[in-house]
């Protein structure tokens, strides 16, 4: 499960750096941080409950 969050995260952050590379792709980046954020959010709580 670590490994699928880890290789969003990664997509996500491709997905960031294009949306600010090409300037006609602004909202590629937006869209990359939200879901950026949302995976490691994820991420982190299952990561806290499994820790218990």
């Amino acid at each position: 499960m670590l490994q699928i969050l880890v290789v969003l995260l990664v997509i996500w952050l491709v997905l960031v750096l294009l949306g600010f590379v090409i300037k006609g792709l602004f909202w590629l980046a937006v869209i990359g941080i939200v879901l950026f954020i949302a995976t490691a959010a994820v991420g982190w709580v299952r990561r806290k409950a499994m820790s218990k």
